[in-house]
């Protein structure tokens, strides 16, 4: 039987330390090829002007740059601390002028309608405040047949693999993190009945043993 979600923070990840554990994280697994850049490309984003939703440090959205040609991204995050974190990665990677990061919550995204050939988030959803509002907002700024992937764990996930990930998970903060944002996550299921009444409704939901992935075009 799987628990009942236990929501984690509609603020994001706040505080240099905190922030600085998460970059540190995300950047072993950036070492480790465990980030879902090659899912997003392969998921048909591999072209234009996409919006990352909740980039944190940013390494997803700048790998995809790097491997994409001709590509242009604009991050949105909550946490002013992770848009700092993002734009000093961004010059490490030498990215600067193909990077753009603003603060705003997910549900207010500033940015006009049609304005983004993709949009995308990984690890995210879970964090959000108002998720079907969020889901409206991602759609709103797509143009007619840009494309939209989310990713995120899931709360369902195998004991065995929930506990492999735990005992890698570096530094100790991120453990303790990791274990709040599976609690906080979605099953399948979940997000299926979730986007039912939106405009993501025709959207593809599927899991894998360690998350979860919608993927979708705009008609």
């Amino acid at each position: 039987m799987v628990k009942p979600r236990v929501a984690e923070t509609e603020d994001g990840i706040q505080g240099e330390f905190n922030v600085r554990a998460y970059d540190a994280m995300q950047r072993q697994m950036r070492d480790r090829g465990w980030l879902e850049t090659g899912a997003l490309i392969k998921s048909g984003i591999a072209a234009g002007h996409a919006l990352e939703l909740g980039p944190g440090p940013g390494y997803v959205g700048l790998e995809w740059l790097k491997k994409t040609n001709g590509t242009t991204l604009t991050g949105v995050d909550i946490s002013p601390d992770m848009v700092t974190m993002a734009r000093e990665n961004a010059a490490a990677y030498g990215l600067t002028e193909r990077t753009e990061y603003v603060i705003s919550p997910g549900n207010d995204i500033p940015f006009d309608a049609s304005a983004f050939d993709a949009a995308f988030t990984t690890g995210s959803m879970h964090e959000w405040a108002e998720p079907k509002a969020t889901f409206e907002e991602l759609w709103r700024i797509l143009r007619p047949g840009g494309r939209l992937f989310i990713s995120d764990l899931r709360r369902d996930m195998n004991r065995l693999i929930r506990w492999l990930i735990s005992i890698n998970a570096k530094p100790d903060v991120m453990r303790r993190g990791f274990a709040t944002s599976v609690n906080a996550a979605y099953t399948p299921k979940e997000l299926r009945e979730l986007i039912a009444d939106t405009s993501l409704r025709y959207c593809v939901v599927k899991g894998n043993p360690v998350g979860l992935r919608l993927a979708g075009v705009k008609p």
